[in-house]
Parts: C-alpha cells; structure tokens; sequence
C-alpha cells in the first residue's frame, strides 16, 4: 500500500506502511524511524515503531501538522531498507510447563495437539521482534505457526511471572516483569528481560531474530 500519514490529535502524526504484519513491512517500519530519529529537526519529540506504523509525536507550538507532514513525507521517499540494521539471532532457553507454563497442557487439548507437538512447533520457528511494549522490555514477536493460534485468556491473571513464556492470537512473547496478562503461559526463561540499572537495559530490541530453545 501506498504510505499515508494521518493526525492523531494536535501533537502526534501517524504514517501507516502496510495494513498485514509482515517482517518485510515491520523493517521498512524499523529503517524509517531510525532515519527520522536521525534528523534532529527542531520541533520532534519522539518516534514509536509498531508492527506496520510509526507514531510521530512533535511539538505543536513549533511544527504545524502540515510541516511536520511535509518532513515525515520526505523520510518516507528518503528511506532505505538497507538502513535497517542486521538483525541479531538470539537463541532464548525455555523451560515448557511446570509451575510457570501452567496453560501447557490446557493449550495442547483446546488445539487437538499434544504437549509434544506444542513444544516442537513452538521452538521450531525463527521470530521476528516486531515490537516492544506493554511493559519495559517486553517483546511482541510473530508469527505463529497456524497450528498454534489461539485466543487469549478471557480473564486475565493478576500476576504473571517475569521471565514466563506465552502464547496469544498469532503471536509469542516473554514477560518481562511481574505484571497483569491475558496471554497462554507455555513456559519460562531464566533470562533477564529488563534490567532498569544497566546501560543497555533491554535483552531485545525491534528486529531481532528469536529461537527458542527447549531446557530440559
């Protein structure tokens, strides 16, 4: 689709790049708020990349929406893909089940599957980091092998584990702290996802490539 830029509100510009999440579309996303943090145009506050759109907020006391428009407009003709940066792999050590993958099993009945199957099919693909949010460090990554779709909790819990590994619509993510969350919970990572005293507090970043690894 062609790009369209839109206003959200007095301060915010959204430019939209595709209607489908896609990892091609999710980079052109990642390559053009790279190029528009790099401007340095007196006036810009900040850019939130998400799966097919990149958020623009700006002052409205120095920028009108038209200027800003017009700026965003030749970023967009400007970017390149290539100014993406080369996605690492990361390789994410998993524990499936027990006191953190409390859904597992459950998982497993509602898709006709057996927990075997969910395992091998979950740490069978590559997934990209489309986004982060919901809390800090917290990655959105797609996508799911059909076999594995299924809808959130219709009641989400009031505290999930940091570190616990989940399964939601089309998508895959870790906890990154103890919080509320309406996702499937398949298992758990050792790993530190945020770490707020570190000088690079966040374990992924958009664009990253993610394996999941079975710990046994």
């Amino acid at each position: 689709m062609k790009p369209s830029i839109v206003p959200l509100g007095d301060s915010a510009a959204l430019i939209q790049l595709g209607e489908t999440i896609h990892p091609s579309v999710n980079q052109r996303v990642r390559a053009l708020a790279k190029r528009i943090e790099a401007s340095a145009v007196n006036g810009l506050i900040e850019t939130v990349p998400a799966y097919t759109t990149v958020l623009v907020q700006y002052d409205p006391l120095m920028l009108s929406f038209a200027q800003i428009k017009n700026i965003l407009q030749e970023k967009i003709d400007q970017a390149d893909e290539s100014a993406s940066r080369k996605p690492r792999l990361l390789e994410i050590p998993v524990r499936y089940g027990g006191d953190y993958g409390v859904d597992l099993e459950t998982v497993a009945r509602h898709l006709h599957l057996s927990v075997a199957d969910i395992i091998r099919i979950h740490s069978a693909k590559i997934y990209t980091v489309y986004m982060m949010g919901f809390t800090p460090g917290y990655p959105y990554m797609g996508e799911l092998d059909n076999a594995l779709i299924i809808p959130r909790l219709e009641t989400p819990r009031a505290r999930v584990a940091a570190g616990t590994v989940a399964i939601a619509g089309s998508q895959t993510g870790v906890y990154s702290v103890e919080s509320p969350g309406g996702w499937r919970l398949i298992g758990w990572t050792p790993l530190t996802l945020f770490d707020a005293k570190s000088e690079s507090p966040f374990l992924f970043s958009p664009g990253d490539e993610v394996k999941f690894v079975e710990e046994r």
